[in-house]
C-alpha cells in the first residue's frame, strides 16, 4: 500500500497593511477626469454652436460629399461616423435626427432628411430605423463649413489616430444663437434657446460697427421652430441679453371654430409634446376643474400640428383658453443657462458676450483663411516669376533640356543657365513640350500683376481689424438675406388678461357642503338637490354640519389631533345625495387616528375662532393666524392640546354663548370678554369654574341653544361658577358638537 503522504502545514500570512487615501485625493485623481471628459467633450457647446457629436456627424456627411448631391441612406452615415464617434450606432443616429428638417427640433436645420424623423413637439411618434431613411446636408451648412480646406480651424486626431478631425467648425454666422442646444455635464448644465437669423446677423453687424450697441434694438425675443408667442417682458430679455440668465414665457396658438363649436391648438410651447398637453387636460377633466371641454382629439397629420378640444355650448373660448394656459403646459417657461465653452473654459454668457467671442473666433478664422491664400498665391507667383525668365529664350530652356543626358540633370541645369531656384525649375520642366512656346507662357505670366495686387490687398485685409470686420459684415448681410426667414414665434406685448386670476376662471355656483360624524364629506351641487332627495348615510353614522356656500369658497377642516386642512371647495370633488361622500382621511392624507371635528368655509380670513376646552377654558384666534402667503395644504398647532376641545366656533362678530357642565350648570356670556390672541395654540382664558371636579360637555351660541331666562345665567365678569339649568329652561333638543 501507498504510504499517506503527511498535510502540509498552513502558514498563515501577516495581512495586508491598510492602505489610507484622502477622499480629496480620490476624486482629484479619479472623478475629476470623468467630469471634465463630459464637460469638454460631451455636453457643453462650444462657440460655433457644436457639441463633439453634432461636429463629428456633419463633419463625416460633409467628407462624403453630401454637401451636394444626392441623399444616402442614413445608416451609410451613421457608420462612416463612428470612425470618429466612438459611441454606438444609436446614439449616433437620435444625434442625425434631431438636426434633421423632418424632426423640426431646430430653427435652421442642418440635415436635409426624407423618411420618418419624428417630431420634436409629439413624445410618441417615433423615428424610422435608420436603414429606411435618407439624408444629406441642408444648403444653410455650405455656411458652416466655408473655408474648411483652407486651414481655418485646427484639426486633432481622431479617437485611434487614423483620420484627423476639426475642433470646431468655421462658422460664417453665430449659430449657437440661430439654434437651440440643452447639456447636461457633470456640475455644470446649458440650456440655450435660439433667436431669429436675421436678427442675430443684423445684431452682430450692429456689435462689428459698435462694440457699445445695445442688443436690445436688434434681439427682440427667443424664436422656435414650433413657434407659438413669445410673452414680452423686458426685464427678462435684457437679463438673458446681458448675463445669459432668465426665464421666457411661451404660449400655444389657436384659433376657434364658431361653426363647429371647437378650438384648434396648432402651435405650442417648444419645451412640451403633444401627449403632455393633452394628458394634463385629461386630468383637469376628471378632477371636475374643467367642466367646458367635450371632447378633445389629437389631429396632428402631414400638414403640422392639432389639437382640437369641442367646448360646450355658450362658453367663452378665450376664457377656457386662460384657464389651460394656468393649468397646462400650453403656457410653458424656458429656462436660459447660456454656458458655453469658449477655448476649453465654460463660461456662461450672454448674447452680447457671446457675439463678441464669437466674433473674435470668426477673426481668428478669416485671418488664418487669408494667411493660407497668401501662401498659395506666393507660391503661384514665385512659380510663374521663374516662368517668365524662361520667356526670355524658349530655344535655350530647349536646348538645356534636350541637352541633358540624365533626368536627375534637367533641373539643376535649368537652375544655372536662368538662375531659378529648384521649385521653379521643377515647374518648368513639369510643362509639357506642347506648351514650350511663347504665346503659353505669356498668358501663364499675364497673371503676375494680378496676383501681386490680390497678395497686398489680402496682406493688408489680414493686418487690420477694421477691414476684417466689415468683411464679416459683408458675409453676415449676405446670410440674413440669403436664408432669413419670418419669426414663428410672434411677439405678445400686451397680455392684461394674464393679470386675471386663476379662481376668477373657475366655474362658481352655489352647493351644500356635508360633514358626517365618521368623517365623510359631501359637497352637492344646487342643481343636484331638486326634489330634496334624502341623503345616503353610512350606518351608525349622522351628519354633524352642514351648510350651504359657493364653489370659490375656502374651507378649513379642523381635526381631533390640532390642525386644520385648508382647500378650496373647487378642488374637493363632486358628490351626489344617493353617495356615501368622500372619506376625507383619504382625501386629504390625514395621519393615523386623525379625524375631521368640524369645517370653516370662508371668503376672506375674517373674523374669529373660538375654541372652548374641558377644563373650563375659552381662546379666541383671529382667522388672520390661519392665512398664508404660500400654498400650504397643513397647518400644524391649530389650537391648544393642554385640555380636550368641547367645540370649535366660527363667528364673524362677536355673539353669546352657552357652556354646559356635566354637573348641570350653564352659563351665558358673550365672547367679547375673551381677549383674542394671535398664537393659534394658545390655553385660553378661564371662563367657566370648575366646582367638585366639573368639566365643560358642550358649548353653543345661545341663538341656537335658545335657552329661557337668559339674565338668570349670564355672567357679566368671568371666570364664573354658573348657574344650576331649570327643569323649565332646558333646550327642546339636544345640542351636538357640529350644531353651529
Amino acid at each position: 500500500m501507498a504510504k499517506k503522504s503527511k498535510d502540509k502545514p498552513v502558514v498563515k500570512l501577516p495581512p495586508a497593511p491598510i492602505q489610507y487615501q484622502y477622499i480629496t485625493d480620490t476624486l482629484e485623481s479619479n472623478y475629476m477626469p470623468y467630469a471634465m471628459s463630459v464637460i469638454l467633450s460631451r455636453a457643453i457647446p462650444e462657440i460655433d454652436g457644436f457639441k463633439p457629436s453634432h461636429r463629428k456627424l456633419l463633419y463625416t456627411m460633409y467628407k462624403m460629399g453630401l454637401l451636394s448631391g444626392g441623399r444616402t441612406k442614413s445608416a451609410n452615415v451613421v457608420g462612416q461616423t463612428m470612425k470618429l464617434n466612438p459611441h454606438g450606432d444609436q446614439a449616433i443616429y437620435e444625434t442625425m435626427v434631431r438636426l434633421s428638417r423632418g424632426n423640426e427640433a431646430l430653427l435652421h436645420p442642418l440635415v436635409d432628411s426624407k423618411g420618418n424623423f419624428g417630431k420634436q413637439y409629439s413624445r410618441d411618434m417615433k423615428f424610422a430605423a435608420s436603414r429606411y431613411t435618407e439624408v444629406r446636408l441642408d444648403k444653410i451648412c455650405s455656411e458652416i463649413f466655408g473655408d474648411m480646406d483652407k486651414d481655418a480651424v485646427d484639426f486633432v486626431d481622431n479617437y485611434d489616430g487614423t483620420l484627423k478631425e476639426p475642433t470646431l467648425l468655421p462658422s460664417t454666422f453665430p449659430n449657437i444663437l440661430c439654434n437651440p442646444t440643452a447639456g447636461i455635464a457633470v456640475g455644470l448644465a446649458s440650456n440655450i434657446c435660439s433667436f431669429n437669423l436675421k436678427e442675430v446677423c443684423e445684431a452682430t453687424i450692429a456689435y462689428l460697427n459698435d462694440p457699445d450697441v445695445d442688443m436690445m434694438n436688434y434681439i427682440k425675443g427667443p424664436d422656435f421652430s414650433t413657434g407659438g408667442y413669445y410673452v414680452f417682458d423686458e426685464n427678462v430679455l435684457r437679463n438673458v441679453v446681458n448675463t445669459g440668465r432668465g426665464s421666457f414665457r411661451l404660449r400655444a396658438k389657436y384659433n376657434y371654430d364658431k361653426a363647429n363649436s371647437c378650438i384648434e391648438i396648432t402651435q405650442i410651447p417648444y419645451t412640451t409634446s403633444v401627449e403632455a398637453i393633452m394628458d394634463t387636460i385629461i386630468d383637469l377633466f376628471k378632477e371636475n376643474k374643467v367642466k367646458e371641454i367635450n371632447d378633445m382629439r389629437d389631429e396632428t397629420d402631414i400638414n403640422g400640428l392639432k389639437i382640437t378640444i369641442d367646448i360646450k355650448r355658450n362658453v367663452d373660448p378665450d376664457a377656457l383658453m386662460l384657464k389651460l394656459f394656468k393649468s397646462t403646459s400650453l403656457e410653458d417657461t424656458f429656462g436660459c443657462n447660456f454656458n458655453v465653452l469658449v477655448e476649453g473654459k465654460p463660461m456662461v454668457l450672454g448674447v452680447k458676450g457671446i457675439i463678441a467671442e464669437w466674433v473674435r473666433f470668426r477673426m481668428n478664422c478669416v485671418r488664418r483663411v487669408l494667411t493660407h491664400e497668401i501662401n498659395r498665391k506666393e507660391r503661384q507667383l514665385h512659380l510663374l516669376e521663374g516662368l517668365k525668365k524662361i520667356l526670355l529664350d524658349i530655344d535655350k530652356a530647349i536646348a538645356v533640356i534636350r541637352g541633358t543626358e540624365e533626368d536627375s540633370k534637367v533641373v539643376p541645369n535649368l537652375m544655372e543657365a536662368f538662375g531659378i531656384d529648384q521649385l521653379q525649375a521643377e515647374f518648368v520642366a513639369d510643362i509639357k513640350l506642347r506648351n514650350l512656346n511663347k504665346k503659353y507662357i505669356l498668358d501663364r505670366t499675364a497673371d503676375i500683376d494680378d496676383l501681386r495686387k490680390a497678395i497686398d490687398d489680402m496682406t493688408a485685409l489680414r493686418g487690420s481689424d477694421r477691414k476684417i470686420r466689415k468683411h464679416i459684415a459683408n458675409q453676415l448681410a449676405d446670410i440674413a438675406k440669403k436664408y432669413g426667414q419670418p419669426r414663428r414665434t410672434e411677439i405678445l406685448y400686451e397680455v392684461e388678461e394674464l393679470q386675471q386670476s386663476a379662481e376668477e376662471l373657475i366655474e362658481d355656483y352655489n352647493c351644500k357642503v356635508i360633514l358626517t360624524n365618521d368623517g365623510y364629506f359631501k359637497k352637492l351641487p344646487a342643481t343636484a338637490l331638486r326634489g330634496n332627495p334624502e341623503q345616503k348615510i353610512k350606518d351608525g353614522d349622522f351628519i354633524v354640519q352642514e351648510g350651504d356656500y359657493t364653489n370659490r369658497n375656502e374651507i378649513l377642516f379642523f381635526t381631533n389631533k390640532q390642525n386644520v386642512y385648508k382647500c378650496k371647495l373647487y378642488d374637493m370633488p363632486e358628490s351626489k345625495a344617493s353617495m356615501l361622500g368622500n372619506y376625507l382621511f383619504n382625501e386629504l392624507n390625514m395621519d393615523a387616528g386623525e379625524k375631521p371635528i368640524n369645517y370653516v368655509v370662508l371668503n376672506k380670513y375674517e373674523g374669529h375662532m373660538v375654541f372652548v376646552f374641558e377644563n373650563g377654558k375659552v381662546s379666541k384666534v383671529p382667522m388672520s393666524a390661519y392665512e398664508t402667503k404660500t400654498n400650504r395644504k397643513k397647518l400644524q398647532n391649530a389650537y391648544s392640546d393642554a385640555s380636550p376641545l368641547v367645540n370649535a366656533l366660527y363667528l364673524t362678530e362677536d355673539a353669546d354663548m352657552v357652556l354646559f357642565s356635566n354637573i348641570s350648570k350653564i352659563m351665558i356670556f358673550n365672547t367679547s370678554l375673551v381677549a383674542a390672541k394671535t398664537t393659534k395654540n394658545n390655553q385660553g382664558v378661564q371662563v367657566m369654574t370648575s366646582k367638585k371636579g366639573s368639566v365643560v360637555t358642550k358649548a353653543h351660541l345661545q341663538s341656537i341653544a335658545n335657552i329661557g331666562n337668559e339674565k338668570y345665567y349670564r355672567a357679566r365678569h368671568i371666570p364664573a361658577v354658573g348657574s344650576f339649568l331649570k327643569s323649565e329652561d332646558r333646550p327642546e333638543e339636544q345640542m351636538t358638537l357640529g350644531d353651529i
